[in-house]
């Protein structure tokens, strides 16, 4: 395997054990939160899906997100379902995005965010995109442990 189908594979597994908790989850505690700061599960679900976007408008723009207006800003929350077939095509344009790069892009190309003040290579900033989601995962494993819910087991 070379870098490129390695960090394709890692987004693939990580994605699909997130779609297992997440298909976990009874639908009556999808609106569940363990504080009013806190995002409730579906909130959680629709953040990482938005923000696997917008970390691809983020590297298409090689840092600078202009005027960017997220698709899912009057998507109103129902089910999973509906958030994963909503972000399908998203999702399948940000991996065919990392099948067209190349090693030497993995090292080449920066992300240069100076609002926040990040200068990264773009592998490294695919890692970083990667971990969001997987922190996000470990967030709702404590969600389901807290309410007591059976939490799917995502360690195959």
């Amino acid at each position: 395997m070379n870098s490129i189908e390695i960090i394709v594979l890692n987004f693939s597994e990580i994605r699909r054990r997130s779609i297992k908790l997440w298909s976990a989850i009874p639908e009556k505690y999808l609106n569940w939160k363990p504080d009013e700061n806190a995002f409730s599960c579906i909130e959680m679900i629709r953040h990482v899906l938005e923000g696997e976007h917008l970390f691809h408008k983020i590297i298409e723009n090689r840092g600078n997100l202009g005027e960017y207006q997220s698709p899912w800003k009057e998507l109103p929350y129902t089910s999973l379902k509906n958030e994963l077939d909503f972000a399908e095509d998203y999702r399948n344009s940000f991996i065919n995005m990392i099948h067209q790069l190349s090693e030497s892009d993995l090292e080449h190309i920066r992300i240069e965010r100076s609002e926040v003040g990040q200068s990264k290579k773009l592998g490294d900033y695919l890692n970083r995109i990667a971990y969001h989601e997987s922190v996000h995962t470990g967030q709702l494993l404590s969600y389901l442990r807290t309410i007591g819910v059976e939490r799917a087991n995502i360690w195959d």
